[in-house]
Order: structure tokens, then sequence, then C-alpha cells
């Protein structure tokens, strides 16, 4: 196995030049952009990729357009041309979003700005036509000259009505702008590493392994995996050290308890909790279209309706929370949702009838002072400390549309400290499945023809995994494949590709992070017990450890995401 050859060599050669501490899209962007330019480096973390507040976001990828209030326009420009990158670089996953305002008033909100900036504002006013326009011009300039997205429109009563016949009929406006939606944060999260690792075995990636600590320069950490003993395998050793000439502490809403086991005592997080629904919902589906409808709820909460798939998420919650380890979606942010989509689809029923999984999160945001969670800054910064003379850098803030400029910003750090020079810029990379992708049709369908398998199950494999179809197709065709039982969109060998290529350790990894499985309501208790089996095959598990996968899934799945299975 990979993860027993990684181990090993650890083992043999604890000195490495950077350690990650952290596997979220932060810690993942920094180990891809250390790996391109040649840092030894190794990334730890203690659960799955993606699998902590990465995993919980709104599944967008955007500049922002609320954030120009709390006067954040380094931010919003960064992150507006960071969106337009996500796009170029990883169109098998990023695609452009449109997005609707429903709009209520016409001057209210003007003041809402310089009343923040003198801190004299708790809840800002209904922001109206002529605010958010003015908004969404500062937001179209930013752009520049990428025009990766069309510019905004601003649309009177009548016509959107005509366009989204079940909107509320007492807007006054809607404005209709472009985002980018993600559609599976976990994947792309994988597909950066996995290309990090690409680069050559000076970059190394290690789920499943926590942080323990650290003693006379020496980090200890502990393999959590439980994985079948074989030939050789550190891991059966408690823990085992590496000796780091730096650290990155990229562990989200724990950097603070990161930096505690390193002796530190600084208060960088004041992080929040979000959590978000998603609902089989047919007509709420139908109503919205392709676009996320964004929007104000009754009590100046900004909250979203957005297309995922044949499925809607609503969301989010901005609650404050001290311990990351608890962020669930409780019943009275499920209220909370269901009662909001009445501000803009007043006829249409939404009850917990609908809620097919839910999630929650805690923003990592900086910690500061603020009369309400919506003042707090979503920009990124990096503390330097040092703990027995070993630099460590906690990455702290930002949000997913810039985690390639904010590991940039990381890499250019480490980079000087160590001595060297950057070689390669990530700026216009391509990502995992988006190499290479085809833009034309024509390009696509010759792309699927080449695949060499049905087509149905070609085109599946394009839509999951974009260029990267090639190497699950070829895997397929190399051995006899058999459509799953419970579910026949996905076969054993497809199945085995990703517990062989991309790090898979438990099943929740392949429901989860792996798939969108989980996330679109196709759970079920026999589908559970049957990609532990596949899983054991691949990595020899005995009937009892398939049994404590499966009890163990289940659990996860009721705990964490709402999801009860007979």
């Amino acid at each position: 196995m990979e993860r027993e050859r990684i181990l090993a060599q650890l083992h043999l050669n604890p000195n490495i030049s950077v350690l990650v501490i952290g596997g979220g899209i932060n810690g993942i962007g920094t180990f891809r952009d250390l790996a391109l330019n040649g840092v030894d480096v190794l990334l730890v973390e203690r659960g799955d990729f993606c699998s902590g507040a990465s995993a919980a976001s709104s599944h967008m990828a955007h500049g922002g357009i609320r954030y120009l209030e709390n006067g954040e326009f380094r931010l919003v420009r960064e992150a507006v041309q960071e969106r337009n990158r996500l796009i170029e670089n990883a169109p098998h996953i990023v695609h452009p979003l449109p997005t609707v305002i429903p709009i209520f008033k016409l001057f209210s909100g003007l003041l809402n700005a310089p009343l923040r900036f003198f801190n004299l504002l708790n809840r800002p006013s209904e922001r109206g036509a002529l605010v958010i326009k003015l908004g969404l011009m500062f937001y179209d300039a930013f752009t520049g000259r990428q025009r990766t997205v069309p510019p905004h429109t601003l649309t009177g009563r009548t016509a959107s009505l005509q366009k989204y016949p079940k909107l509320n009929p007492t807007i006054q406006y809607t404005a209709r702008y472009y985002d980018g939606q993600i559609l599976s944060p976990e994947r792309l999260s994988v597909e950066l590493l996995l290309d990090a690792e690409a680069e050559g075995p000076h970059a190394r990636a290690l789920n499943y392994v926590s942080f323990v600590g650290i003693d006379n320069k020496r980090v200890i950490l502990r393999d959590e995996s439980n994985l079948q003993p074989s030939t050789f395998q550190p891991s059966n050793l408690p823990t085992f050290n590496l000796q780091p000439t730096l650290i990155i502490n990229a562990a989200g809403p724990w950097i603070d308890s990161v930096n505690s086991a390193l002796g530190l005592s600084d208060h960088y997080i004041g992080g929040t909790k979000g959590s978000h629904l998603v609902l089989d919902h047919p007509e709420l589906r139908e109503a919205i279209g392709p676009n996320e409808f964004f929007f104000e709820n009754s009590d100046g909460r900004i909250v979203l309706i957005f297309p995922f798939h044949d499925k809607v998420i609503i969301g989010a919650s901005d609650i404050p929370i001290e311990n990351a380890d608890e962020a669930r979606c409780t019943n009275e942010e499920i209220e909370y949702f269901l009662g909001m989509v009445a501000r803009v689809f007043p006829n249409i029923h939404v009850g917990r009838e609908h809620i097919i999984f839910r999630f929650s999160g805690v923003r990592p945001l900086v910690y500061a002072q603020a009369k309400t969670t919506g003042q707090l800054g979503r920009d990124h910064v990096i503390h330097e400390n040092q703990v027995d003379g070993i630099p460590v850098y906690s990455l702290v803030g930002g949000k997913w549309t810039t985690f390639r400029a904010f590991a940039e910003q990381a890499t250019d750090k480490v980079l000087t400290a160590l001595g060297r020079s950057r070689r390669a810029s990530t700026g216009s990379l391509t990502i995992g499945g988006g190499r290479n992708y085809p833009q034309a049709e024509s390009a696509k369908g010759a792309f699927i023809a080449s695949l060499g398998l049905p087509s149905e199950q070609a085109e599946r494999l394009f839509a999951r995994y974009g260029t990267r179809a090639a190497l699950v197709a070829e895997h397929i065709r190399t051995g006899t494949d058999t459509p799953l039982n419970t579910n026949p969109a996905y076969t054993q060998r497809e199945i085995e590709f990703l517990v062989t290529h991309e790090k898979a350790v438990h099943v929740d990894d392949l429901l989860l992070r792996r798939s969108t499985l989980a996330w679109l309501g196709q759970t079920t208790l026999p589908i559970i017990e049957e990609l532990a089996e596949v899983m054991g095959n691949v990595l020899g598990w005995s009937d009892a450890q398939q049994n404590t996968e499966i009890e163990r899934t289940v659990e996860i799945l009721r705990d964490k995401h709402g999801v009860t299975l007979n």
C-alpha cells in the first residue's frame, strides 16, 4: 500500500523540510504549491482530507459581494479573480453560477457601510436596489480583463415575475450576476492533493494521522487509521517522530488547539458555525432552475437557496461556537432554514420530510471583536511563532475561493525562510480532471468515446472525474467489472480505483468525499455493506473489520448528517 510505503520512509528518515498540519483546503493548497516548487513536504490530517471546515462550505466559489459593506475591498478583488481562476482551472468541478438577488426596496441600506465603519450598526437595514447595483458595479470591475463570467443585470418586477413565476410578488427588482459553483469541494481537494504528490517523492500526504505534540525539536505524530497490519507498518507503533525544519499550522478552526499542543498560547481563531440542509424538493428545484437565490431573510441574515444536481441546498447560519468538534445542525437552525424559503417563494411548502442530508462546520475566521458575526472579517493572515527554534506559520482565516492565493502567500514565506526561490506558479495551473479538459461538445464526445466503455458509463465517469476519467476507465478495462448491486451507476472496479489511488481509508471517505452518494440521499444500509465488502477486499479487512466499518459509517451519518438508516 502507498500508505505503508510513506510511513516506512518516514520511519527510516524522519527529517523533512516542511510539515503541514491540517488537510483542509488551505493546507492542501499550500502543500501543492510547495510540491510544485520542489520542497520536501509532508501533509498530515487527523481525519480524512477535506473532512472538517472545508467540507461544510456552501459549495460556492464567490467573490463575497457582501464583504464590500465591511470595506474588505482587497479581499473581494482577490476573491473575484480567484473565482475566475477556479472556473478556468477546474472546469470539471467548478462551473459558472447565475445568482439572483430578490430586491424588495429601492433606497434602503445606503448608510450601512458608513455606520458599520463608525461601529454604530448592530443590524443593517435591508439593502435596496441602489446599494445592490453599486456593489455589483464594483464586483464586475474587479474582474478586470478576465471576463470569465458575464456582467450583472438588473430587472424590474414584471419581467422578474415572468422569468421566475413562483417568486414573491412583492419584489421590486431582481439582480442577476455570476459566481461559481463547486460541485464537490471534497473531490477538488483530493485532486489538488494527488496533483501535488505527482510532482515527485518529495511530496507526501497522510490522512488519519494526528499531531500529538513536540519534544526537543521532534514532532510526535500518531497513526489513527486502524488499518489491518501487513508486512511492515510503523503505524503499529503508538506514535512516530519527525524532525521538520518548519511547521505550517493549517488546522482551520483547530489552529489554536494545535498551537496549544506546541506550547503556544496565542488566540488566533474566532470562528462561527455555518450549517446547511440538502433537500429533495422537485418543485423548489424547478422554481430556482440553474440559479442560486441569494437574499436577506427578514432578520437581516444573508441566506441562500442553491441548485445541487437535482437537489437543493439551503443555508447558512452564522453562529458563534467555542468547540469546532461540536458543530452540528440543530433543530433551531432547521426550523430557521425551512422558514426562510417563504421569504422568496411564499407558495412553496418546505418541510422536514424534504431533508435528505444536513451538514455543519466552523468558519476559521480571524479572532476579532464585533457586534455581530456578519461583521467579522473574512480575510486571511499568517501568524509567525517559534517553538524549539522551529518556525511555525499559522494560516488563519481565508475562504474556499481564495485558497490558491493564500497558499501562494504562505509558500513565498516558506521559500524565503528556506533560502529558496520560486520556480513555478499555480495561477494558471489546471487541477486534476480539468487538465486538457475538452470545451467544445464535439471534443467532449470524442473524449468520452475514447474511454472504451459503454457510452452511458463513460459519460458518468466524465461527469464525475473530468479527464481523470481516463485513469478510472483504464482501471475498469483491465479487470472483470460488475455494477454494484445497490447502485448500478457505480461499479466494483470504479470503487476499487478510488480506494487504491485516492487514499480512501474508511467507507465514509467514499460516501462523503470521493463521491456525492451521501449528499444526494443515495445512502442505504445495503450500499454501506456492499462498499465495505469491496473496500475490505482491496485493503484486506477481516469480517470483523468490515462490520466495524459499517457501524462506524452508520453512526457518522446519524450524528453529523442527520441520516437515519434502518
